[in-house]
């Protein structure tokens, strides 16, 4: 086996945000850029300027992704979601309230009895994210 990696298909009202996302995404991290982004051309079976293939990568971790205009009956679950184990109450209390900003809070940040200080949510792109401030 080669590597194991996340990938995030924008679909539904999210199809054509994958670029928007992945932008977002890296701005939010200190150590995380786009690797490579590929489009889908005007005779493809996407509209042209769509995502075919992105990497990128956060905190060593790398993730591709893409667009797909077609019919699917499914979007990002919360089932699945990325676990970030941050090392301070700033860092953990600015990464929670950015992602927050037009998503959907599922647990608020807060203290819980598996952990001091814990939140999880959805972000406005639909994909979950559990935030966890490392003891």
């Amino acid at each position: 086996m080669k590597s194991i990696l996340t990938s995030l298909m924008f679909v539904g009202d999210q199809a054509g945000k994958c670029e928007e996302a992945i932008k977002f995404y890296t701005s939010l991290f200190c150590d995380a850029e786009i690797i490579d982004i590929q489009y889908y051309t005007a005779d493809e079976h996407e509209p042209e300027g769509s995502v075919k293939r992105a990497k990128f990568h956060i905190n060593g971790r790398e993730f591709m992704a893409l667009d797909s205009h077609l019919n699917h009956s499914f979007s990002f679950t919360p089932s699945i979601s990325l676990y970030i184990e941050c090392q301070s109450l700033s860092e953990i209390e600015s990464i929670f309230r950015t992602l927050a900003e037009g998503g959907t809070e599922l647990m608020p940040l807060d203290n819980y009895a598996f952990s001091h200080r814990f939140g999880w949510l959805n972000d406005r792109y639909g994909v979950s994210w559990q935030l966890n401030l490392s003891h």
